[in-house]
């Protein structure tokens, strides 16, 4: 937790590896996760790296992973996650998993090819069987009663295998018989009485069972037809006919004899074929099993091993090479871990040489590192997606854990409605490690689940700002007895029956002994919500504590400015920058929150009539005037307010010049040193071609003797710097104005939120009392459940929605702007994240 209020020390370093035992420093550091490697060769093509065979080894292997996992799924299994993390393989146990699992996709390809020949030979063979059945039964009719024979061409009508048919017209009579798709029948039908009219006749009967289309898998009701025919040249149409229609044609015998022994056979063939596929598929079942057992170990360690050759890829040789160096970014308190990840792959390679790590000084900016926990993750989260820390900023993630849920709730104030937020949350805190509700694969329910600790924590602050308004589902609570009496009112007024019949609101006087007896224990009192000025006394609450709170949380992002300056040496910006913001902030809206708790004391019930306007005031201050008819609220407040106006303008120059003129006065000294002065550096022996001592890899002596710039550098940052505290000045002096009117959304949506609750309650729940008896216990049920939906689904998902919108608005702008630039980027380090492969 320490580095979550500013990032973490990181340094630039290098690894020295030995070339025998890089493969197992890598691995070893990709368990732990601690480093970030960097490109020593962004010149040089991936395909001409010195470990591209290896990547490409590895490629080949999550292929054939991949026509694994294809077979696992067609056979609906699904492969399972790998149950623990195995390392990274060694190479003869990568080249062992290379051949079985060659070998295993070898025997899934045999195995699955022999599967498909005998389905599909056992499926030709029932169909051919179910065709000699129909065929039997259609040419086993007898010819119908008192039908004539003719020595023409038969009709439909007429039996073609008649005896006395066969012998009047003395001719043979061909068939051809097969299967066609159900969806191809009736184009069939009509094309063979096109062009056959009169010399065939073709009969068409559904297969008794269903069977698989080959071609798409499916299970169609496949058509058989049997065609009779005299003629070659007509049976050579049909044929070709049939094999335009893709259809399966069978020998069909003459005789019933020949028929009946043909299907005797097939029984027996398919019988024997039942059989063989039996034992292929569960030899194939076997085979998928040993594959489900072990893909997923294999899958992990290919993809570590791909990983590090890809990691090594990135490095670069020594001079004589044989050593390879790694430049890596590195938290410095880690450096201890490097090291000893070092020693221990070195000692599993079984080198003699033991790698090592050495910092390197740089002038680049480092990553940023914030540790995060389950707690902090979501807060962080929120401060990253706006930007991400620049390397040893002050963190605002810490301090939006207390202000973001406050912000939150003061604009979603409720008891009820809190209650249910934080009831939501708090049952995922309590379930959060069940994996039925960390694997689901709704985007929206996980960004709710990651977020549980921000809701529980915007639940609770709810549920004590509804006990500040005193409001749950927009009803008021008697927690403690109120302050205000009707009882001592109406003994000290003449409140007759009459005039209690004519006048349905009473105004209680606080003037009046007893009437008033005091503030209420916790909140507001409950009286006020029967009072006709509620929404006056609510409506001058809120705005007054919108504006002290927003003006509270600008001045904290302020302070935290200081952080940074003394963080970063940056002295000067204490008396040039922070002094200027604070006198103007202060000196003008500071002075508001003072005379918004001077009229809050000052003024009791017996001389509020005479308060004067806060608002006019305030006004008459930046025209340094006065108003004879708004009384001062203290001596000598016209000549206060004219010095502090004076001072939030004399401010304004300082903070536009103050910090350019100071950065000028510095580079004219350094001028006035001259290049001759002196610099010690330290000598070392370049361990790379082309490398200075001291230097970064990727940095050339161009570079390191420029500093990175051009020759008019200085010019350019003086014209730079001037510029940026340009806009800096005229943002933050017009933001004061805009981000104190900004935080008045505060007072607009706990208003409003507040009012959808009591009409909600008004036009919905209020009916299902307005009934009598038994009918209103009747009603009452669909109106709760109506009450219930629209509450979950208007005021706690769409306000709700909305308040969070607004607080991250208020976060990012009006406090973060203050202090926080964002401009860094997050620490990536290389590590065996199971997410990558789950």
């Amino acid at each position: 937790m320490g580095s979550l209020f500013r990032s973490e020390e990181v340094c630039l370093a290098q690894l020295f590896l030995q070339s025998a035992s890089a493969y197992s420093c890598i691995s070893e550091l990709g368990e732990r996760g601690l480093l970030e490697f960097r490109d020593l060769n962004p010149k040089v093509s991936p395909f001409q790296r010195r470990f591209v065979g290896e990547v490409r080894r590895c490629e080949e292997m999550e292929k054939t992973f991949t026509f694994l996992q294809q077979e696992l799924r067609a056979a609906g299994r699904v492969p399972g996650p790998c149950p623990e993390s195995p390392r990274a393989p060694a190479a003869r146990e990568a080249l062992r998993v290379q051949e079985q699992s060659e070998q295993l996709a070898q025997e899934l390809r045999e195995v699955s090819r022999n599967r498909a020949s005998l389905r599909g030979r056992l499926q030709d063979l029932r169909q051919y069987l179910h065709v000699l059945r129909e065929g039997q039964r259609f040419t086993s009719l007898p010819a119908p009663l008192g039908s004539p024979p003719r020595p023409r061409a038969l009709s439909e009508r007429e039996p073609i295998l008649d005896p006395s048919l066969h012998q009047h017209l003395e001719r043979k009579i061909s068939f051809v018989a097969g299967v066609i798709h159900p969806w191809r029948v009736t184009a069939f039908e009509r094309l063979l009485w096109r062009a056959c009219r009169g010399y065939l006749v073709a009969s068409f009967v559904e297969m008794p069972e269903p069977m698989e289309d080959p071609a798409t898998g499916e299970s169609i009701t496949w058509v058989i037809f049997l065609i009779s025919y005299w003629g070659e040249q007509i049976g050579q149409k049909i044929r070709k006919i049939s094999a335009c229609f893709h259809c399966q044609v069978y020998a069909y015998p003459e005789s019933e004899a020949s028929r009946t022994e043909a299907i005797t056979r097939l029984h027996g063939q398919i019988q024997e074929l039942s059989v063989t596929l039996e034992e292929t598929e569960k030899y194939l079942a076997e085979v998928l099993d040993k594959v489900a057992q072990v893909l997923p170990t294999w899958r992990v360690q290919v993809q570590k091993m791909k990983a590090i050759y890809l990691v090594l890829n990135q490095c670069s040789f020594d001079v004589t090479k044989k050593c390879l160096i790694a430049e890596v970014w590195c938290p410095v308190q880690d450096l201890t871990q490097v090291q000893d990840a070092l020693r221990q792959g070195s000692y599993q390679s079984g080198s003699s040489v033991e790698c090592f790590v050495q910092r390197v000084p740089t002038s680049e900016s480092p990553p940023t590192l914030i540790r995060t926990n389950k707690f902090t993750a979501g807060f962080q989260s929120i401060v990253d997606a706006y930007g991400v820390a620049s390397y040893q900023e002050v963190n605002p993630a810490p301090y939006a854990i207390i202000t973001f849920p406050f912000i939150f709730a003061i604009m979603f104030g409720d008891v009820g409605h809190g209650l249910l937020m934080f009831l939501f949350a708090l049952w995922m805190v309590l379930y959060e490690d069940s994996p039925r509700l960390r694997q689901g694969t709704n985007e929206i329910w996980l960004t709710f689940f990651e977020g549980r600790y921000l809701i529980l924590l915007m639940g609770a602050f709810s549920i004590y700002t509804g006990f500040i308004y005193n409001e749950c589902f927009s009803k008021a609570t008697v927690i403690f007895p109120s302050a205000w009496s009707v009882a001592t009112m109406a003994n000290h007024s003449s409140w007759s029956s009459a005039y209690l019949a004519t006048h349905p609101s009473l105004t209680l006087d606080p003037n009046v002994t007893g009437v008033f007896r005091g503030p209420y224990p916790f909140g507001i009192d409950p009286i006020w919500s029967l009072a006709t000025n509620h929404l006056n006394f609510l409506n001058s609450f809120k705005m007054k504590m919108s504006v002290v709170l927003g003006i509270v949380h600008m001045g904290f992002g302020i302070v935290l400015g200081v952080f940074n300056h003394v963080h970063f040496q940056q002295r000067h910006r204490l008396v040039l920058e922070f002094l200027p913001e604070m006198i103007f902030l202060l000196a003008l809206f500071g002075y508001l929150v003072f005379l918004i708790f001077y009229k809050w004391i000052k003024f009791s019930a017996a001389d509020s009539w005479v308060a004067p306007s806060i608002l006019i005031h305030f006004i008459d201050m930046f025209l340094f005037t006065s108003n004879a008819e708004n009384l001062p609220l203290y001596p000598g407040q016209v000549p206060v307010q004219m010095v502090l106006v004076v001072l939030a303008l004399a401010s304004v120059p300082v903070l536009l010049l103050g910090t350019p003129l100071y950065q000028w006065c510095r580079q004219g000294a350094s001028r006035m040193v001259g290049p001759g002065a002196p610099v010690t550096t330290g000598e070392q022996e370049p361990l790379l071609e082309g490398q200075e001592a001291g230097n970064s890899v990727n940095a050339t002596t161009e570079d390191v003797e420029s500093g990175g710039h051009s020759p008019d550098a200085k010019h350019l940052d003086f014209a730079e710097i001037f510029m940026h505290q340009a806009i800096h000045t005229i943002e933050y002096c017009l933001g004061c104005v805009s981000n104190t009117a900004s935080y008045l959304r505060l007072w607009a949506l706990s208003l409003a939120h507040a009012q959808l609750s009591e009409v909600l309650w008004t036009m919905v729940m209020r009916n299902g009392f307005v009934g009598l008896s038994y009918v209103g216990g009747v009603v009452l049920v669909p109106v709760f459940a109506a009450f219930a939906v629209l509450t979950v689904a208007i005021l706690l998902v769409m306000e709700g929605l909305s308040a969070f919108l607004h607080a991250l608005r208020l976060h990012w702008v009006e406090f973060q702007n203050k202090f926080y630039v964002g401009a860094g980027y997050k620490l990536c380090p290389f590590a065996f994240a199971p997410d990558t492969w789950e």
